[in-house]
């Protein structure tokens, strides 16, 4: 992994076009940018090996799939101690999409997707407060996702 690899404007623009569509061929990017195609492949070639490319997916609407309430859930655990065992059983509840170790109020910060109220009632109450290193949680249902963007290079 390169880690001095420093991004220039031919970098950033690859990298604008490839966030918003991954799937725009090496040819037409190059076209676009006025650079052959084995430049272009060289280019995301040494981005992924630099780690700024981390992987490609495919983006899912989670409303389309039935996932209709979105929150996020503040986690106290009874000691720091407790960080590590009570990571590995959240990884183990699928509906948990994100983690955070953080610092102020809460120890975790996860963010979950459910079907409804009741589905979130059962992860809550079934899963996450059944983890015996957690202390406490507090739940916020999230209304809107006004704001939802990659970093821009």
């Amino acid at each position: 992994m390169d880690k001095n690899y420093v991004i220039d404007n031919l970098d950033k623009n690859i990298l604008r076009t490839l966030t918003n569509n991954a799937r725009v061929p090496y040819t037409e990017l190059a076209s676009r940018f006025k650079v052959s195609p084995a430049t272009i492949h060289v280019r995301i070639e040494k981005m992924k090996q630099a780690g700024i490319i981390t992987r490609t997916v495919i983006e899912l609407d989670p409303k389309r799939l039935g996932y209709d309430v979105c929150c996020f859930i503040g986690i106290n655990l009874r000691s720091a101690k407790d960080y590590s065992p009570a990571l590995k059983q959240l990884e183990q509840i699928e509906e948990v999409l994100e983690a955070y170790y953080t610092t102020g109020h809460y120890n975790i910060f996860v963010k979950i997707l459910t079907r409804s109220i009741d589905h979130l009632q059962q992860v809550l109450v079934n899963k996450i407060q059944a983890i015996d290193e957690i202390q406490s949680t507090e739940t916020l249902i999230s209304l809107d996702n006004p704001i939802n963007r990659e970093i821009t290079p």
